[in-house]
């Protein structure tokens, strides 16, 4: 079967006669869009927002604007823990609802546990090794948690789980992937994974082809430009990943101490007469703020840092499709000088060399095609992350000043009556 995107040209995969910056590259390489986060935050010329929550709205509504018709509905939902003889673990409903021709129902509903899903990542890595497969959530460490059965460590990893599904629902080409197909609907998902029924590809057994110790001389220009940005990115993102966590750790002691520091001043108004009104809203104060903290850290270690940990994972599985690209792209150089090589006027171009050089061609374009997609969906996901963000911390910031305030008429009180 062909290749969906195997009709580009080899020219559209070459690169311009000097390497871009990782910026110039988003921007020139993917049509012109503006795929970088501003560093101003509201655009010049227009109004600032009323609050953090209308502007999350707003951004919200644009991003509907660019919404695609679709035809496929997967949602991940209603865990469940099995204990058995042997081990103990969590299975996931998975629920889909499509109007595909490909589905012979209109809705399934199946059972899966995370080995599954992660059956499914390497069966769709084998049959597509030219597009972008969706990282996983890692499998044992999730950092900050500790019982991998707790309703929070398992709450974290079904939405982890239903954001990997509804990005492969959203891939034109691995949403209809036969094994992915299969995971929606097998009842017995087991016995279909020992039939062993898919095979890889043509294209996946060409990448599993290992060229003998022949190494690509240079990647072209846009694709090492490419390489340059997944390293820059993954390296300030796990940056930010360590300090938030350290943030995070530093709240959770600062609550502690907040916990024990506010009724402190409870007990310490039972000692008094006058004092004993603004001691005890000194000591709900604390109260108030020690909850909005608490509030702040849960949004902080369920909302953005699994965000984090997603690109991290993201530019590691991009790394790996550029690596199978000039796997692929040796090959064919090391094909391409075999016929050079030959004591021939004008030797012919053997088939396989031609073959190979589609291979390279339908790599490019597959990964330049998802590449586009990825940025795309990372300016939403970090746009809608950041204005969040700073939601919960202008709530957490009003509701400390709002506890505060509430003490001053109490103290005012006090001073009017002496």
């Amino acid at each position: 079967m062909p290749h969906p995107l195997a009709g580009s040209s080899s020219e559209e995969a070459v690169g311009g006669d000097s390497t871009p910056s990782p910026d110039l590259l988003v921007a020139r390489s993917f049509g012109d869009k503006d795929l970088i986060l501003p560093n101003g935050g509201t655009p010049a010329g227009t109004s600032s927002p009323a609050s953090s929550s209308s502007l999350l709205n707003r951004l919200q509504l644009d991003d509907d604007i660019d919404g695609e018709t679709r035809d496929l509905f997967v949602t991940v939902d209603d865990p469940k823990k099995h204990v058995c003889t042997m081990e103990t673990y969590i299975t996931y409903r998975i629920t889909t609802k499509s109007t595909r021709v490909e589905f012979d129902l209109p809705e399934y509903s199946v059972r899966r546990r995370y080995q599954d899903f992660d059956w499914l990542r390497s069966k769709l890595e084998e049959s597509q090794p030219t597009h972008l497969i969706p990282p996983l959530p890692e499998k044992f460490v999730v950092k900050g948690v500790v019982d991998r059965f707790s309703e929070e460590f398992v709450e974290t990893r079904r939405k982890a789980l239903d954001k990997f599904l509804k990005r492969i629902t959203d891939h034109p080409v691995l949403s209809f992937n036969e094994h992915f197909n299969v995971f929606l609907t097998a009842k017995d998902l087991n016995a279909y994974r020992k039939q062993g029924m898919a095979l890889l590809s043509r294209v996946g057994e060409s990448v599993k082809h290992v060229t003998g110790g022949y190494k690509l001389r240079s990647r072209p220009l846009e694709f090492a430009a490419i390489g340059e940005y997944l390293d820059t990115f993954a390296l300030k993102l796990g940056t930010i990943d360590r300090i938030a966590q350290r943030i995070i750790k530093e709240e959770i002691e600062y609550l502690v101490e907040l916990r024990e520091y506010g009724p402190v001043y409870s007990t310490w108004s039972a000692l008094e007469g006058e004092l004993a009104e603004p001691l005890e809203g000194v000591s709900a104060c604390v109260g108030n703020c020690s909850t909005a903290l608490e509030e702040l850290t849960d949004d902080m270690t369920e909302d953005f840092l699994p965000v984090l940990r997603e690109y991290i994972l993201y530019s590691d599985s991009m790394k790996s499709v550029l690596k199978k690209r000039d796997q692929v792209q040796a090959e064919y150089e090391a094909k391409l000088e075999a016929v050079a090589l030959r004591k021939e006027d004008r030797p012919k171009v053997p088939a396989e060399v031609e073959k190979c050089q589609d291979r390279v061609e339908c790599f490019n374009a597959d990964l330049k095609a998802d590449m586009e997609r990825w940025q795309n969906n990372k300016r939403q996901d970090f746009r809608q992350l950041l204005v969040g963000l700073a939601d919960k911390n202008i709530q957490y910031y009003e509701k400390c000043l709002m506890a505060w305030e509430s003490i001053i008429p109490l103290l005012q009180e006090k001073q009017e009556g002496k």
